[in-house]
């Protein structure tokens, strides 16, 4: 009696452990129907049939299972919508996941895995990835998966980018609409243009890049670093060129959408205001857009009033009259008589994009336009060699998060712009030292001036005279020879030119009254 009972225990822990473990799972005797649904064993993505906002078409995709707003990201069958309740995704004889109606007649979507496969099986994991594998055992070996087919999304611990072994580059698109999610207009993938970077087109137009890897992230997207949600892992070796993102803590929700509008948003899922947060978005401004300012232009979004584009050091607008006209697509050019490659050129560094190795590199190469670090990971300085050759496009200016970067000059530009940096420094030096003296005039003037005011009016003018012009001597002689004689811009008045200045100190110039008396306006001709 007790050993009946013990087998039937034995026996429902086993169909309950078993149907626990495939409740994730696509065998050949288990399809999914409309209306059914498939969850990920940490119940972090979803699989089934939904419609898009307003159309009553039928898709198979995976989305967010634990997120109010259903959020969809990844479609099988994105131009070949079911238009009834019929679809069954299963796998069939040849080891294939297909998306078929009832009868079997039409075929929406398959895997086309090729070659006959036995005992295959699908299982969508917790990470949204969808895979095909041998088996119900040996679940290491994929022989599909749907992160290698993207649809508008990047997710966490995808692999984006490609794979030299098997010619696969992972492409991600837009949905055409909100309500129609088959291949839009707009795609992100990786390119080798020099230096392997993201590209984003509309169409077969390149619309923005992200730039070369820094070792911290894409040099065009400062924002991007995200320490404290996500890691960043960038392959670049004879198997394969990848990118990876992994988030820091496993129960918050991000992901990279290219969107029908033709932009790349991060966004991260807030529960408290149940909402989609956009992290960075790019373009973000006129200077994003590809080959904005044209060959050799330099791009400043902060130039407020101007015309955004300039030309880098040694060049000048292509087209004069299309710059005037705010239309920098033409570029620069090398300004006249400018002699690049003779052994006084040099390099100037220029604060938009640090290292000392590269620079004979470059220099000893006439073709080189300019050079940059490959890394910065481990200091602005950073290590490794980036070079350019040919015309240099998409240089800009960041507010913050960008990196050095170097353009071949002549030595009549290098020359010039060294005198510019010493007459800059030369005003950082006066600000510096002329500054507190400034300020120490004017506590001490108006200092004075409360102690005029709150004299009886026949007080001797000559020993307040005396007084002011003493004090101001006195300040004088805190100072050395050589702050003086550096900065002229500083004035000693006497008590009579500021009485005429301020008309008598005059009740119509009197600008307000401080903490240590009045202050007021003078009109000095100096």
């Amino acid at each position: 009696m007790y050993q009946e009972k013990g087998i039937l225990v034995s026996v429902l822990i086993f169909l309950i452990f078993r149907f626990c473990t495939c409740i994730d799972t696509i065998t050949l005797t288990r399809p999914v129907n409309d209306g059914d649904i498939l969850v990920s064993s940490g119940e972090n993505f979803a699989l089934g049939f939904f419609s898009p906002a307003n159309s009553t078409n039928r898709y198979v995709g995976v989305w967010y299972n634990k997120v109010s707003e259903q959020t969809v990201v990844w479609v099988a069958n994105r131009d070949q919508p079911i238009t009834n309740s019929s679809g069954i995704l299963s796998v069939d004889e040849t080891g294939n996941l297909v998306l078929h109606e009832k009868d079997q007649g039409l075929v929406f979507w398959s895997t086309n895995v090729s070659g006959v496969v036995n005992d295959v099986s699908a299982q969508l994991l917790d990470s949204g990835n969808l895979v095909l594998f041998q088996g119900l055992v040996n679940k290491e070996v994929y022989l599909w998966q749907s992160f290698d087919h993207p649809s508008n999304t990047l997710l966490p611990d995808m692999k984006f980018g490609l794979d030299k072994k098997t010619g696969l580059n992972r492409v991600v698109t837009s949905w055409k609409s909100t309500g129609n999610p088959g291949v839009g207009d707009y795609s992100c993938k990786l390119e080798f243009v020099g230096s392997p970077q993201l590209f984003l087109f509309h169409g077969m137009t390149k619309v923005w890049r992200t730039g070369s890897w820094t070792g911290l992230r894409w040099s065009g997207i400062p924002e991007m670093d995200g320490k404290d949600l996500y890691n960043v892992t960038y392959t670049n070796n004879n198997d394969e060129v990848v990118i990876v993102y992994q988030m820091r803590n496993s129960t918050i929700f991000s992901r990279i959408v290219v969107t029908e509008s033709g932009t790349m948003d991060r966004l991260t899922w807030q529960e408290a205001d149940r909402k989609w947060v956009r992290f960075w978005s790019a373009p973000n401004d006129q200077c994003d857009g590809y080959n904005h300012c044209g060959p050799f232009g330099l791009c400043d979004p902060y130039r407020l009033g101007t015309f955004e584009c300039d030309c880098l050091p040694g060049y000048e607008p292509r087209s004069p009259q299309n710059w005037y006209l705010r239309d920098g697509s033409k570029g620069c050019k090398i300004k006249p008589g400018t002699q690049m490659c003779k052994a006084e050129t040099g390099s100037l560094r220029q604060p938009i994009l640090g290292l000392k190795a590269c620079e004979g590199l470059c220099l000893g190469d006439c073709t080189c336009m300019g050079y940059a670090s490959a890394d910065i990971s481990k200091g602005a300085e950073g290590e490794g060699c980036i070079t350019w050759h040919g015309d240099i496009i998409d240089t800009r200016t960041f507010t913050d998060g960008g990196q050095s970067f170097y353009i071949r000059v002549d030595s009549d530009e290098l020359a010039k712009n060294s005198s510019k940096r010493l007459q800059r420094s030369r005003t950082k030096q006066f600000l510096v030292i002329g500054m507190p003296m400034i300020v120490a005039g004017i506590f001490l003037c108006t200092f004075i001036l409360c102690y005029i005011r709150k004299k009886p009016a026949k007080r001797d003018e000559a020993e307040v005279g005396f007084s002011f012009t003493n004090s101001l001597k006195s300040l004088k002689g805190s100072l050395t020879e050589k702050d003086i004689g550096e900065n002229t811009d500083l004035h000693v008045f006497d008590l009579s030119t500021i009485t005429i200045a301020t008309d008598s100190f005059s009740h119509s110039n009197r600008l307000g009254e401080g903490g240590f008396g009045t202050v007021y306006k003078v009109k000095l001709l100096i």
